[in-house]
């Protein structure tokens, strides 16, 4: 889950710091962020929401990519990672629940899941989503894992046709090769909804696009988050020097 329905917010100079969650605490923090974005802004259904956070099973499986403003010392933007042996162990990826990945199965020992990728209100503009993007980055040179998949959201407050008319305008150029082809379980019912708007491309998957990820297949319909969920591949061997180099020099 990605939350991408909002435009960025122009620059302002901060002090960004990025890093993996070390304790409960600081993954307690992650989890607030979400619920901040997730419930209170976007609308979501969530089942922790009487903890004023976003939990789920998959949580303790994850490393928490944090992006924290350290004037004031709060989390501003994070990511959750899935690594291959990690979803081993919990029994899939989350993607699983809303699609089905058996044409990327065969990749599954090189591939890493991000999700419930978030970024507070105030502080959505390039630098932080930039170190979001350098943190992952940073993880995926270290570990050496070859592939990064996640479900990038599109909100449905208008009932999905902003969502359909993105993936119309989209999926010609970045599809994925046949044989990376997912299928959503939920389908977002594309032929009763409107997709010919002009609606822009929400700037985190624009951003994934421009690294050379491809769009998988048709959009799944979250009902819990009410969002449209595309199915993102990124092969790390598509991303150009100048961006791996741009996101690799990003300080933590």
């Amino acid at each position: 889950m990605l939350a991408l329905n909002r435009q960025p917010q122009p620059v302002v100079q901060r002090h960004l710091i990025t890093s993996l969650a070390r304790s409960e605490s600081e993954v307690l923090e992650a989890q607030r962020l979400r619920y901040k974005v997730f419930a209170e802004e976007m609308g979501a259904n969530l089942p922790s929401a009487k903890e004023g956070i976003d939990r789920d099973m998959f949580d303790k499986y994850c490393e928490h990519l944090l992006v924290r403003e350290s004037d004031e010392n709060k989390v501003v933007g994070t990511y959750r990672i899935l690594s291959p042996d990690q979803a081993q162990k919990i029994g899939g990826y989350y993607a699983q629940t809303e699609f089905d990945l058996t044409r990327l199965l065969h990749l599954s020992d090189r591939m890493v899941e991000v999700g419930r990728s978030c970024v507070h209100w105030d502080y959505r503009d390039g630098a932080t989503i930039a170190q979001l993007w350098g943190g992952l980055a940073q993880y995926m040179q270290k570990s050496g894992h070859e592939y990064l998949i996640g479900c990038a959201s599109i909100g449905m407050a208008d009932g999905g046709h902003v969502a359909a008319s993105i993936y119309r305008k989209l999926h010609r150029i970045y599809s994925a090769p046949v044989e990376y082809s997912v299928f959503p379980r939920n389908p977002l019912p594309l032929h009763a909804l409107n997709q010919y708007l002009d609606a822009p491309i929400p700037p985190l998957l624009k951003g994934y696009l421009r690294l050379g990820a491809y769009i998988c297949g048709e959009p799944a319909w979250d009902a819990e988050f009410n969002t449209a969920d595309l199915l993102i591949l990124l092969p790390m061997s598509r991303m150009s020097d100048r961006y791996a180099k741009h996101f690799l020099k990003l300080k933590k």
